[in-house]
């Protein structure tokens, strides 16, 4: 009897798949997220010695021992929708037959409460960044933005030097959730902080390019650099690190207006 034909190579697909997603404008975040997890699965596979195929019982029992090695709900989550997505653009380019996981549930997420942060310890998390360094007057900038803006944390990464207008005290997301952009409005203080940063900024190596955030080390500032520097200053203040939001899900503080936080003297 002949053999049944072999399936596609997934491992050799997943950079044609990245050209797609840079091709639908995904955030780079995101971009990022969706090839971790299926590189994550092509490697759990790889290391059981198991066939790699796109069905439910093999993306399962990966998500099931994400779980049961302590990873969080919702990286398990992540990984399994970054290879549901995998799996349904294999099925539209034609490289497989159909989408097994289709209909496929994710697992379930626990419903964590993060306490919202006081006005005294927003107060502390600003004065954390005293000091006359570049990264102080960047992080006192981005932390007094946040305090005020609901704004996700891959929208604050992505900002350019156009994005904000000082005098008007508006800074625009170009596009944020869903490729949608919105004006976010901010106070004199903010302002006053952001131009510090601004005239600062002029004497980093990378001050002709768009990045309106920099690294003290030579490049811009990325993601994964916004949460250790949010981490940094809260250890500093004394504040749990966990209650650091990056996403409007979890606001920074009670509903309101901004707490009066140290002056940016």
């Amino acid at each position: 009897m002949p053999s049944a034909p072999a399936g596609p190579d997934l491992a050799a697909l997943l950079e044609s798949w990245t050209v797609h997603l840079r091709a639908e404008r995904k955030s780079p975040q995101t971009v990022k997220s969706y090839t971790a997890g299926v590189r994550q699965f092509l490697d759990w596979c790889a290391a059981r010695g198991v066939p790699v195929v796109l069905d439910r019982t093999s993306v399962n029992a990966f998500v099931a021992a994400l779980l049961d090695s302590g990873v969080e709900a919702a990286t398990a989550r992540a990984r399994q929708l970054a290879v549901r997505r995998f799996s349904a653009w294999c099925t539209d380019e034609g490289e497989i037959a159909r989408d097994e996981l289709l209909g496929l549930k994710p697992p379930k997420l626990d419903v964590k409460v993060v306490p919202r942060l006081t006005d005294d310890q927003c107060r502390a998390l600003v004065k954390a960044c005293t000091g006359r360094e570049f990264r102080d007057r960047r992080d006192e900038a981005i932390i007094r933005f946040m305090l005020e803006a609901i704004v996700r944390a891959g929208e604050v990464v992505a900002m350019r030097t156009t994005d904000v207008d000082i005098t008007l005290g508006i800074a625009v997301v170009q596009r944020g959730k869903g490729g949608k952009g919105r004006p976010v409005p901010f106070g004199a203080q903010t302002g006053h902080a952001i131009d510090r940063y601004l005239r600062m900024r002029r004497t980093h190596r990378l001050a002709d390019t768009p990045a309106l955030w920099l690294g003290d080390r030579g490049k811009s500032l990325s993601y994964d650099g916004l949460y250790v520097a949010l981490r940094h200053r809260a250890e500093l203040a004394g504040i749990p690190p966990t209650s650091i939001p990056t996403s409007p899900g979890t606001p920074p503080r009670n509903a309101g207006s901004p707490p009066k936080a140290p002056r940016a003297d």
